[in-house]
């Protein structure tokens, strides 16, 4: 049964935090972004040009969406599910779980970015910055969502400035869990 749900840009730490949590609680996972690179390397395309799919095609998105949304139901489902919807999702179909928004700016994002994927700090951040772009631009027009808008998140954790171990407690005090 879902107990949290997780939100950020690509590079903002979601992964690292899901992984964290999962450990220290036996927790299982999904994974919206493993979700969509999965479908994307499955037809042959970069993240990017998926991306780029999912915008020209809106039934694809939808389709991911869906998903997330019929295990977000589940009993039986994930404890955790992260994408960069799942908090809005978990709303709109009224879960009262911590929906949990992790915030970095897009500079760090395109340091993390490069840390995590290789490449330059600048071939990184232009990456961010157009994926930011796009997806603006793809949850606006298939449901009206802004990504600025915190609104539908219990907890907004600004990572900037934090380790990884301190986003982890963070979380872990918000979902009341402690060894």
């Amino acid at each position: 049964m879902l107990k949290i749900t997780v939100s950020g840009p690509p590079g903002s730490g979601t992964s690292t935090l899901v992984r964290g949590i999962c450990k220290r609680t036996g927790w299982k996972s999904v994974n919206g972004g493993d979700v969509f690179r999965t479908h994307a390397k499955n037809v042959g395309l970069t993240v990017e040009e998926f991306s780029k799919l999912c915008r020209e095609d809106l039934e694809v998105d939808r389709g991911l969406d869906e998903s997330l949304k019929s295990l977000m139901r589940e009993d039986s489902g994930p404890e955790v599910i992260e994408s960069r919807l799942s908090g809005w999702w978990a709303k709109e179909i009224s879960v009262q779980i911590p929906r949990l928004h992790i915030s970095t700016s897009i500079e760090e994002r395109g340091r993390r970015l490069a840390k995590r994927d290789g490449g330059t700090y600048e071939e990184n951040l232009k990456r961010a910055m157009n994926r930011h772009k796009d997806d603006s631009h793809r949850y606006m027009e298939l449901y009206g969502i802004d990504l600025a808008d915190m609104t539908p998140y219990t907890h907004v954790i600004e990572a900037d400035d934090l380790e990884e171990y301190e986003v982890l407690e963070l979380a872990l005090d918000i979902l009341g869990v402690r060894e």
